[in-house]
């Protein structure tokens, strides 16, 4: 990254985080809102969790063409191409005449999201630099965190002026548009703080540091992973149950909502303020992480969610079922607001100092990898058992998940990491 004009951090920041916040907010309106628009279009609750989960299959489909899109078209048009694919597949949700189109529009948002994600990600390491990238990516993750925060009150209030669940999927058309609007007009950081490097021609197309990071993460993504197959056997194998307790989460409480009879104004309301408990937790979680070592957010993460779903197994036929619920949500925030920047963070501590991206990219995928594959099983044991059985078994696997981490974090990240992954 050239340095000829100095650096200033709102002017970058503002690119980044104000469509990344337009973005989640969105999201978080919409996506605790699938389960119950797909029972409105005659889904069961089975497929309606299977629908839900979509959003997290997409993601991790997304994750290996991801890098190359970015590299090809930039950090800025590849977030405006998201965002606008985004809309593409909201549209397709707003028409679906039955679930399975449904289905098809959420997969398409996974896709855009993953996108999206890459390229906000890479933008960051092009322009910001690394004196001010640790509070950068903080941040955007708080912002993120913020916007599923907002987004549900957002969806809350439409549905009650509107009546109409399906209306909250256009505040995510709304939420798209301004992020593309903002991304195009404010000034492209490559022509304030980067130049082409020297010696190059005039006009030459110069990738940056983003677009080269993004494409190495995911350029030869499985052969990285045998790779790297020993920790991420191990330690990547905590970081997927991590991500699979995350998405089960997000899945579980609109299916559970579903379930005990609640209705959507309410649902929104409820995760709405959930998702605040959340929010207000992220820079508490780092602060603990750097202070006292990773296991110290990582292990009552993995705990408390994981007694949070076996809590919420058996209360589904209770008289008071709905303060149950209501408790539990708040209880699963609080597990998971601990957490907060977990993943991003033991992935830096593993990452070789040399050519990180390949294997940052593997690790995100392995996350991702639990964050699909734990929805699908939610909806397979809802099919074939029940909710609560469900839940429940989740849960057993967040504790299984708090053990993996116990074992491996102090082998592989300590409180001052000095390990570095080797062929293996």
């Amino acid at each position: 990254m050239s340095t000829d004009r100095p650096f200033s951090l709102r002017g970058v920041a503002l690119a980044a985080f104000l469509p990344t916040m337009l973005f989640s907010i969105g999201e978080g309106a919409m996506i605790p809102l699938i389960p119950l628009v797909a029972d409105s279009l005659g889904a069961s609750l089975a497929f309606a969790g299977f629908i839900a989960a979509m959003v997290m299959v997409g993601e991790l489909v997304g994750d290996i063409p991801s890098g190359a899109v970015v590299s090809r078209f930039g950090e800025r048009n590849s977030m405006i191409g998201a965002s606008l694919l985004a809309i593409l597949a909201v549209l397709v949700c707003i028409v679906a005449p039955n679930p399975v189109v449904l289905l098809v529009g959420i997969f398409l948002i996974g896709l855009a999201t993953a996108v999206f994600a890459l390229a906000r990600h890479a933008f960051m390491t092009s322009y910001v630099p690394v004196a001010y990238r640790a509070r950068a990516l903080s941040t955007l993750g708080g912002v993120f965190r913020a916007g599923w925060f907002v987004g549900p009150f957002i969806a809350a209030g439409v549905i009650q002026l509107t009546g109409s669940t399906t209306a909250v999927f256009w505040v995510f058309i709304v939420c798209c548009l301004a992020a593309a609007v903002v991304l195009m007009l404010l000034p492209d950081p490559s022509s304030t703080f980067a130049s082409a490097a020297p010696g190059a021609p005039t006009g030459t197309t110069v990738r940056t540091a983003g677009e080269d990071e993004a494409k190495a993460e995911t350029t030869g993504l499985f052969a990285t992973i045998w790779r790297y197959r020993g920790v991420l056997l191990r330690l990547g194998t905590g970081a997927g149950l991590v991500g699979a307790m995350r998405a089960t989460r997000t899945v579980m409480l609109p299916l559970w909502a579903v379930s005990i009879g609640i209705n959507e104004p309410d649902t929104a309301l409820i995760i709405g303020i959930a998702g605040g408990i959340d929010f207000a937790l992220f820079y508490a979680s780092g602060q603990i992480m750097d202070r006292f070592g990773r296991m110290w957010t990582a292990i009552p993460s993995m705990i408390g969610l994981g007694i949070g779903m076996v809590a919420l197994s058996f209360t589904h036929d209770l008289p008071d079922n709905v303060a149950w619920f209501i408790a539990v949500a708040m209880f699963l925030s609080l597990a998971n607001g601990i957490g907060s920047g977990l993943l991003m963070t033991l992935g830096a501590d593993l990452a070789p100092a040399t050519g990180p991206a390949p294997f940052l990219g593997a690790w995100r995928f392995t996350a991702d990898f639990g964050s699909a594959a734990a929805p699908l099983a939610v909806a397979g044991m809802t099919a074939v058992l029940s909710l609560s059985v469900a839940s429940g078994v989740m849960g057993i696997v967040g504790l299984l998940g708090a053990g993996v981490l116990w074992r491996y974090i102090p082998r592989y990240a300590p409180r001052h990491p000095r390990f570095f992954p080797r062929e293996r």
